[in-house]
């Protein structure tokens, strides 16, 4: 551990941060979805649920075939893809919710997840090939839980915070959006490999 940091700090904070825009809206899609569903929408607990887990059957399919998209196009950019995407559907995501109608509702939480998905497909491929072979698994490791620190764990808070403070969800997808253009900045910064000989460049010395 203490030699990937030495050796690889910048990758570690960059595996970090490209995942500001993964984290931080997967726990709001995810977790505050519940107590805002309630409290301000007015939907049960279960329809909720249903809806969620609904879009966890769906990333069961998005997921691989985001990573298999991002074979073919370039890690990166499907992981920048997935950045845009996700920053702009914050804003949707809650006018959807705001309509009242429960089957808006329900769909926008299906679709949630899949902005998430075109990151997390291809994340696993970008960040491991970030470090050498010797140093991989402890480099992604605290590039990935680094991100839960700093992104996934407050995400929630956040969102109750600004919520509370702004009394408006623009607030909240202002925060999603803010994630996105953090994850671009780092993912711009990070080397793709995707169809190059990585034993070539020296990646698994």
């Amino acid at each position: 551990m203490l030699t990937v940091i030495k050796r690889h700090p910048r990758e570690i904070l960059l595996s970090a941060f490209a995942r500001m825009a993964e984290q931080a809206p997967f726990y709001i899609f995810t977790a505050f979805i519940f107590s805002y569903g309630i409290e301000t929408l007015h939907v049960s607990r279960n329809f909720l649920l249903t809806a969620v887990l609904s879009a966890s059957v769906l990333s069961f399919i998005s997921i691989p075939l985001f990573g298999h998209i991002s074979d073919r196009i370039g890690r990166k950019n499907m992981y920048m893809i997935g950045a845009v995407t996700t920053g702009v559907f914050g804003f949707i995501y809650f006018a959807l919710l705001h309509t009242g109608s429960e089957a808006i509702i329900f769909l926008a939480i299906i679709l949630s997840l899949l902005p998430h998905d075109m990151m997390y497909g291809p994340q696993a491929a970008l960040i491991a090939e970030s470090f050498t072979g010797r140093l991989r698994y402890s480099g992604s490791s605290l590039g990935y839980q680094l991100a839960s620190i700093i992104a996934g764990g407050p995400a929630p808070l956040i969102a109750t915070w600004l919520f509370g403070t702004f009394h408006s969800s623009t607030a909240i997808a202002v925060y999603i959006a803010v994630c996105a253009v953090i994850t671009l900045v780092a993912t711009a910064m990070m080397t793709d490999y995707t169809g190059k000989d990585i034993n070539a460049a020296g990646v698994y010395e």
